[in-house]
């Protein structure tokens, strides 16, 4: 049982080191909170959220590896900070 639980750590530890030091709950949080954000403050970008591709894993679910989950996120963040050098006049 010990090589098992060693095994266990190990794969975890791998796990979360090949998402950035970011479990996939916490990418999950993030990317609900950027959406959130994005439906809140700029509601005029959401019809481009539901719009992104989403890639497909090979039973055409989506895939929700460590970089995939990544590339959504900056995906988001860089339609924000377009939308905001583009739209939003300085004061």
């Amino acid at each position: 049982m010990q090589v098992d639980a060693s095994l266990t750590y190990y794969n975890q530890a791998i796990k979360y080191y090949k998402m950035g030091s970011k479990t996939d709950i916490e990418w999950t949080q993030d990317i609900i909170r950027i959406i959130a954000k994005i439906r809140d403050e700029y509601p005029e970008l959401s019809k481009y959220v539901e719009d992104m591709p989403v890639s497909l894993n090979q039973n055409n679910a989506p895939d929700k590896s460590p970089n995939n989950m990544q590339e959504y996120y900056e995906s988001l963040e860089l339609l924000i900070k377009n939308y905001q050098e583009t739209h939003i006049s300085a004061v």
